[in-house]
């Protein structure tokens, strides 16, 4: 641009270099005749190298306030100034250079043709420099601006169609181009997964590409993968993207113009941080469906079924939403019968059948190994619909199973509280629907949760009791009916509160065994017992047996032989005057496990009785092979043994089976002497029960024991 009042510095100029090229490109020059016309013309003009300036014009300091519009209000930064002065000393030069951003300073005499050509040069070169440093300066800024953008993005299609997005700004121009990924280039495959279209290529969204159609395009990415580089074509470029497990990626790009080297070297860095981010995204995505979808069925697993429902509660469905949980029965014996790879299709039928079947617009979930769950419309999700999926067979691997389920439900519409507690509150009801039928269902109840609350209450009472030594041990005496001298005791755990009063064993032992604190109970009684019997033995108690009872829980328990050991060794008690006592509903489960455990427990000399004997229908071959020692005829029949001859023969019947296997056998519940007296008929040697004593603490139990002794003596 050449700027001077004087129409033969133009021409002049224009002679002296219009016939020649810079940087193999031809000069075009723009003509202005004042500081105000030259104003008007670099408003439009932006693409300007080189500014020929003369300082004198309409005022004697016009040129130099026209750069500082050109610096200040325009905020052009890189077009090179050259002032020019037909006055030589007549703007100072250093001030002039040191105050505004100018190229050069120069007399017009001084700029013969060569000198003019050699400072008009220099100054290109300067502009050429200057506009690669900002564009490069510009590019990294939005690289790092477009990487930021990417990031925020979730899902790898997400992700992907926001990296055409980003090339196509880089390269300001329009977006025209598709993103694929090569699965398994080692095998030879020769099909590009679209991961993410743009602009005039949106038909080939969801679309396998392959040689056959979009030729051009195949064949420009199958070079770029073959040669994991980018390529740029005249009207086109393909970008490689390095993923990680024989994945990578690739982008086909329409483009106007071929990007120049800044461009190319910009994309390479781009390329480079998007390869980054497309593994990372992966991964973000695989962490994502890891934590919130069930890797079988791609169903949401418990935490997203949490938000799902959180969701529901504070939206305006609520009112008329249902949340079933759906519990296969008998899962595990199908699983182990016919193997794992048979249960999961089983599972997969499942699923598609509550999916495709209960109608749209609801959230299948699977929450646990064989528990599904169904949110929806009450209309949709109910028992009759839910139930009903299950009538026919699933076919699997040409086999038809025949399944049931049993249904736990909550209405949300009547549900107070978090997703999480009415996912508690229907797996409660599912437990209550399985304690009381199977293939059945039960809905949840303001009860049902007063009961649960009740239960976790008494459970940290029980805790804090513990604890606090509110809960002790007594004795019952068992007798000799012959005799009637007592021959031995059944220690019996009772609780006290600090007002006074005592709560039953029929509802604190459950919720101990439930929460496992009957484990730290049950060994506490264990040494408080044999420590007790060692204690009678020295007030001259010798031949007098403890009786202990021992929970299913406890003696499920890995460490209970090492804590029945233990608790011999530490106390001193002889364990040949040791019993404990398993009920019979244990004894018929898993009876191989507990003839292996009672064959252990009996080397260590303790012996054993079934309590409760004649309720829990036991298998009479099993109970050849258990070692026991001992029978005890449950209370239940004691009690009927005087009100009915039906009564009496089961007594009868368990003190003739106790002597045919050569087992002792005992009566508990004895409370009146009728009773007594047609047990010791019956051939029933012991008892124990309120006719002779109630259970009573140690201290009592010694002096009973004395007094007894002193009255046998007498």
């Amino acid at each position: 641009m050449i700027i001077d009042d004087d129409e033969d510095v133009h021409s002049t100029t224009t002679f002296a270099l219009g016939n020649l090229d810079m940087q193999q490109r031809p000069l075009e020059f723009v003509h202005a005749y004042s500081a105000g016309q030259a104003r008007e013309l670099l408003k439009h003009e932006t693409e300007i190298a080189v500014i020929l300036l003369d300082v004198v014009m309409e005022q004697d300091d016009a040129g130099l306030h026209l750069v500082r519009y050109i610096r200040e209000t325009l905020n052009l930064a890189d077009v090179r100034i050259i002032l020019r002065t037909g006055q030589p000393g007549y703007a100072p030069e250093i001030d002039a250079i040191r105050d505004f951003d100018i190229n050069d300073y120069k007399t017009k005499s001084e700029l013969t043709r060569i000198k003019l050509f050699t400072t008009v040069t220099a100054a290109i070169r300067s502009y050429e420099q200057i506009r690669k440093i900002n564009d490069s300066r510009r590019g990294l800024n939005q690289i790092v601006h477009a990487s930021t953008q990417l990031m925020s993005l979730h899902g790898v299609q997400n992700f992907a169609s926001g990296v055409l997005a980003q090339i196509a700004d880089l390269l300001g121009q329009d977006g025209n181009g598709v993103l694929c990924v090569q699965e398994c280039p080692e095998d030879g495959c020769h099909k590009l997964m679209v991961m993410a279209t743009i602009g005039s290529y949106r038909h080939l969204d969801n679309a396998t590409l392959c040689d056959q159609d979009h030729k051009a395009v195949y064949d420009a990415m199958e070079l770029t993968l073959g040669q994991r580089r980018n390529i740029y074509g005249p009207d086109f470029i393909t970008l490689y993207f390095a993923g990680k497990a024989s994945r990578d990626f690739v982008a086909y790009l329409d483009v106007g113009r071929a990007p120049t080297e800044i461009d190319e070297r910009l994309l390479e860095v781009f390329c480079a941080n998007v390869a980054v981010g497309l593994d990372n995204v992966e991964l973000v995505t695989h962490l994502h469906n890891a934590a919130f979808y069930d890797q079988l069925s791609k169903l949401p697993n418990r935490t997203r079924l949490v938000e799902i429902l959180d969701a529901t509660l504070a939206g305006p469905a609520r009112d008329e939403a249902t949340l079933s949980l759906v519990d296969l029965d008998h899962f595990a014996e199908t699983n182990d019968a016919l193997g794992h790879q048979f249960g999961d299709m089983l599972l997969l039928a499942v699923a598609g059948r509550l999916q495709t079947q209960l109608g749209d617009q609801l959230t299948v979930a699977r929450i646990g190994g064989d528990i599904f769950c169904v949110l929806g419309d009450s209309a949709q999700v109910n028992p009759a619909n839910i139930l009903a999926l299950f009538a026919h067979p699933f076919s699997i691997d040409g086999q038809d199973v025949q399944l049931s389920a049993t249904l736990g439900l909550v209405r949300l519409g009547e549900h107070e509280g978090s997703g999480a507690d009415a996912l508690k509150d229907a797996d409660i009801a599912l437990k209550r629907a399985k304690s009381q039928q199977r293939a059945g269902h039960f809905y949840f109840s303001r009860s049902m949760g007063v009961e649960i609350r009740e239960r976790v209450r008494m459970m940290h009472a029980l805790r804090t009791a513990f604890g606090q030594n509110q809960l002790f041990v007594v004795y019952q005496p068992q007798i000799d009916l012959a005799t009637r001298r007592p021959v031995g005791a059944e220690a019996l755990l009772r609780w006290q509160t600090p007002d006074g009063k005592f709560i039953s064993p029929d509802r604190f032992i459950p919720i101990a065994e439930y929460s496992g604190l009957i484990i730290d109970l049950g060994e506490w009684v264990m040494r408080t017992a044999c420590g007790e019997l060692v204690a009678l033995r020295k007030a001259g108690h010798a031949n007098f047996m403890m009786s202990i009872n021992v929970s299913q829980v406890q003696f499920r328990h890995p460490h209970f032989l090492e804590m029945l050991r233990r608790a011999l060794d530490d106390t001193g008690a002889p364990p040949e005057f040791v019993e404990l006592e398993i009920t019979e509903s244990m004894a018929m489960e898993e009876p191989d496990m507990l003839i292996k455990m009672l064959g252990q427990i009996k080397q260590t000399g303790v012996s054993i009785a079934i309590d409760d004997f004649g309720t829990g229908f036991s298998s009479l071959s099993y109970l050849q092979r258990l070692q026991i020692d001992r029978l005890k005829i449950d209370r239940a029949f004691v009690t009927e043994i005087t009100g009915s001859a039906r009564g009496s023969s089961i007594a009868e019947m368990v003190i003739q089976l106790g002597r045919n296997l050569g087992l002792a056998v005992i009566a508990e519940g004895v409370e009146d002497e009728r009773q007594a007296q047609i047990l010791q008929a019956l051939g029933c040697p012991l008892a124990q029960g309120f006719l002779f004593a109630r259970p009573m603490t140690a201290t009592a139990l010694n002096g009973w024991l004395s007094n007894d002794a002193l009255e046998g003596a007498a």
